[in-house]
């Protein structure tokens, strides 16, 4: 039994990490090509950029309601905490989500289009912000007293950290959604996508490279781990994979390459992942609650994992079969003839 209450703590911290990991890349090219919208110069370019979500991004939205469900159940005591802490950029970005599913469904229908695609990709927009306010305000630190209660105030997520980290977002967001649009588009507009792409990755790499560089100097804690064996040999692994990820997506680019570039701006997401994950493990609540203290009872991390175990793989081949299906351009009968 103590085993278990070793192990599955650990074991629902990696199914977190994977449920994140897959939300962040599919609704963050989703969320990006809503931003990368409102760039464009009329209706029908935007039209087109909107279709080519049609059939993917209510998918896209379910792996972070299961996310939620499994900190909620797994992490009942970061849940509790993180969500009364965090409690305004939460709900500007559900108020986001809101905007997005109903101007999603209106514009089809309605004469005025205009007005409903500026307003997903204004709701877009402040999703992604808002999400980059979340992860900046819980890297940033939370302040909570020894039963692990939030203490601070409502608005000690608003700092220059959270802001960088948000920034950082919408640039990551844009780079993913702008390979996807390469895949998706032809011509004219894909040629700009290509140079978007390459844009919003150097602005998501300058950002990076600030937070990286900033959080050893903001946490002793982090500090001490990563400058001394083995942690510094898997600090220093994780920004070479990236900056090599990095070059090979900027080579792919200026390659003129369609799937490519698609393929290594998700491996830059999966690298950063894994790179929050290490820096955080084992705190739920960075250098705050561990995951030990955080996870709920013994019985109720067993009957989760016998449910998530059948669960995941149904989902995953959903999502997989889905985006099979439904692959190739999304031009309009107008746009690119």
């Amino acid at each position: 039994m103590e085993t278990l209450e070793q192990v599955l703590p650990i074991v629902w911290f990696g199914i977190l990490a994977l449920f994140l990991s897959i939300y962040l890349i599919t609704d963050g090219f989703d969320l990006g090509v809503g931003i990368l919208s409102l760039k464009r110069r009329n209706e029908e370019e935007r039209g087109v950029l909107i279709s080519s979500l049609s059939s993917v991004w209510d998918a896209n939205e379910t792996w972070l309601v299961c996310t939620g469900g499994i900190l909620f159940g797994a992490f009942p005591l970061a849940y509790g905490t993180i969500v009364n802490a965090l409690y305004i950029p939460i709900t500007l970005m559900v108020i986001g989500f809101i905007l997005r599913a109903v101007s999603f469904e209106f514009r089809e229908y309605s004469h005025n289009k205009t007005f409903w695609s500026l307003a997903f990709g204004g709701g877009s927009l402040l999703t992604t912000l808002s999400q980059g306010l979340i992860l900046g305000g819980v890297l940033a630190g939370i302040k909570v007293d020894e039963t692990g209660a939030f203490i601070g105030g409502i608005w000690d997520w608003l700092n220059f950290p959270s802001i960088l980290v948000a920034i950082t977002v919408v640039q990551g967001y844009g780079m993913v959604g702008s390979t996807y649009l390469i895949l998706k588009t032809t011509g004219e507009l894909q040629k700009t996508y290509y140079r978007t792409a390459l844009s919003s990755t150097l602005g998501a790499l300058i950002g990076a490279i600030v937070i990286t560089a900033a959080v050893p100097v903001v946490y002793e804690h982090t500090r001490d781990r990563l400058f001394h064996q083995p942690g510094i040999f898997i600090f220093a692994l994780i920004p070479l994979l990236a900056i090599f990820a990095v070059s090979r997506l900027i080579h792919s680019l200026n390659e003129g390459q369609e799937t490519t570039p698609f393929i290594w701006s998700v491996v830059i997401f999966i690298i950063t992942i894994l790179g929050l994950a290490f820096v955080i493990f084992p705190y739920i609540i960075p250098m705050k609650v561990t995951i030990f203290e955080a996870s709920s009872s013994l019985s109720s991390q067993v009957f989760m994992i016998m449910f998530i175990g059948f669960f995941i793989p149904i989902m995953l081949f959903y999502n997989a079969y889905l985006y099979r299906v439904f692959r190739g351009k999304a031009i309009s009968s107008h746009y690119g003839e």
